[in-house]
């Protein structure tokens, strides 16, 4: 089981915003500046926005609405950086790595554990690019079906913290099984929001396959009924050796 941390009005508030004074003007004019003469090169690189719905694996009543913004480093290997909404105050929330089911399958299973298939998310029309038309991003789709993801939160922002608190979470994707289905009020309020129905996509993707066998280590409380959690211990350090 993960390490639980004290949550109170000192570190959390529904909806609210990291502590810390208002930027001045002075920071605002340094970050303009740096925007004009650095690269920035890393950032540019995310080519793709996905809006979806994560779990957390050792709540499985916790349900979050994300927003992943993806770099693809080649065919097979793509990185997201997770934010909790799209809009200009969107908090970076965790990291998803995906990788193709061709190099899913060549890593160990204890590695494969960690990590969740993508085929019925995309199937079900729960994972959409927004704005994007589906004619558009149906070849992207079909690549998405066949790769899983390994997906840690980092700040719970769904239980109001205010800062990144505690150790990193592992999250889950969702699965055509009643233990793992989104709630409704959470696809309706994303569907509001970019004037789409989830139903309707589903539909269009009748023809949108995923792995021919998803791997059995995947999304791996389906098989076992067990989480997979971090847990902070006190553990000894490696002392430097230091050479006379």
């Amino acid at each position: 089981m993960a390490s639980t941390y004290p949550t109170n009005g000192a570190n959390t508030q529904k909806n609210g915003v990291p502590p810390g004074k208002p930027m001045s003007l002075g920071t605002q004019m340094l970050d303009k500046g740096a925007q004009m003469l650095q690269s920035l090169k890393p950032i540019k690189q995310m080519s793709q926005h996905v809006c979806t719905f994560a779990i957390y694996a050792q709540d499985m009543s916790r349900q979050i609405e994300t927003h992943h913004f993806v770099t693809r480093i080649n065919q097979d290997f793509l990185q997201c950086a997770v934010y909790d909404s799209d809009d200009s105050s969107g908090r970076l929330i965790g990291v998803e790595y995906i990788v193709s089911d061709r190099i899913f399958n060549t890593l160990p299973s204890h590695e494969q554990k960690l990590w969740h298939s993508h085929a019925y998310e995309i199937q079900s029309g729960l994972l959409v690019q927004p704005r994007v038309p589906e004619a558009v991003a149906k070849p992207e789709l079909e690549n998405l079906a066949n790769t899983y993801g390994k997906f840690w939160c980092t700040w719970q922002t769904d239980r109001g913290d205010k800062l990144p608190i505690g150790a990193p979470s592992l999250m889950m994707s969702p699965q055509e099984d009643l233990r793992c289905m989104v709630k409704p009020e959470l696809v309706k309020k994303r569907d509001d929001k970019y004037n789409i129905s989830t139903a309707a996509i589903k539909g269009s993707r009748s023809d949108i396959m995923g792995p021919g066998k998803l791997n059995e280590m995947a999304d791996y409380w389906r098989g076992h009924n067990k989480c997979l959690a971090v847990e902070v211990e006190r553990t000894e350090m490696k002392k430097l050796t230091v050479f006379p």
